[in-house]
């Protein structure tokens, strides 16, 4: 069966609901639809219309997921996805009943991430040749990310008219648009001051002239060229994790009781650095979480 315009129109209307009611971000919004077309190519295969499905058609999709191999985790997201698009279906009164309510996700367990030593990171940040045209720009990027536990989509959005260097705070915006305060370390600070000495020599596009790290193209930096600029150093230096994820610093949540632990975080890894010798105190930490 092919996607009939009414379909279109459910789905129109369901970005425009995670976009501006839900007020998530443009990369979540597209998560969430790529995760939900996956069931709308199973149910074109299969003849089945979107507000015709059965809780035993959604019980072979995952199935299905299951048998062309895809992670318990990303399964338990794709369902998750799935579970608020039929909500939504409710909400808006096109379907009386849920078939998503009982349906089940795979067994995903619990398993603490791979984390960075500060030993390494220091060595990460050390390898970057201040001589090259990007390289105090990178170093002032990483010294951000990793002391400031910053998301890769905050540091690339991050503005000149949010810094607060004499109180020792940044504003960022996180997800679904919230505002928050985080602290920054003095290191931080000293290393993207010394960056925009060469900012001030770039041509920066129109509009773009509030962003703080800019890159050759002058427009702010992405998140793909963050990723490749920590990929290419921890090469350079023989650093290996089994996954990219582990290079970057774990986000903090946005409660309150996260940012209190992000203040801690943030403390006792500038103490770690100073006084490196007696982290063996805090061994009750991830190492790397102590930012």
């Amino acid at each position: 069966m092919k996607r009939t315009e009414k379909t279109d129109k459910i789905l129109v209307k369901y970005r425009q609901y995670l976009k501006l009611e839900k007020s998530l971000s443009d990369n979540t919004v597209d998560a969430y639809l790529t995760d939900l077309d996956k069931l709308l190519a199973y149910l074109t295969l299969e003849n089945i219309n979107i507000l015709d499905v059965r809780l035993e058609n959604l019980e072979d999709f995952s199935a299905g997921l299951h048998d062309i191999g895809i992670h318990p985790r990303s399964q338990a997201r794709i369902l998750s996805g799935i579970r608020s698009f039929y909500r939504f279906l409710i909400m808006e009164d096109y379907l009386e009943s849920d078939p998503t309510e009982l349906l089940e996700s795979p067994q995903t367990g619990f398993k603490l991430p791979e984390v960075m030593t500060v030993e390494e990171i220091d060595l990460l940040i050390g390898s970057i040749d201040r001589g090259t045209k990007e390289g105090q720009r990178n170093r002032a990027i990483l010294e951000t990310l990793y002391s400031c536990g910053l998301r890769v989509s905050e540091l690339c959005n991050l503005k000149l008219s949010e810094l607060y260097f004499e109180e020792g705070f940044i504003k960022v915006e996180g997800k679904g648009s919230k505002q928050r305060l985080v602290p920054i370390s003095p290191r931080a600070i000293k290393e993207i001051r010394l960056y925009f000495t060469d900012r001030n020599l770039m041509k920066i596009k129109p509009g773009f002239e509030d962003f703080v790290f800019i890159s050759n193209f002058g427009k702010n930096i992405s998140r793909i060229m963050v990723f490749h600029i920590i990929k290419e150093l921890a090469e350079r230096i023989g650093l290996k994790k089994k996954n990219q994820s582990s290079y970057l610093p774990p986000f903090f949540c946005d409660t309150l009781a996260g940012r209190r632990r992000q203040l801690a975080c943030h403390t006792v890894y500038a103490w770690t650095r100073k006084y490196r010798d007696h982290r063996n105190l805090y061994t009750h930490r991830p190492q790397y979480v102590t930012q």
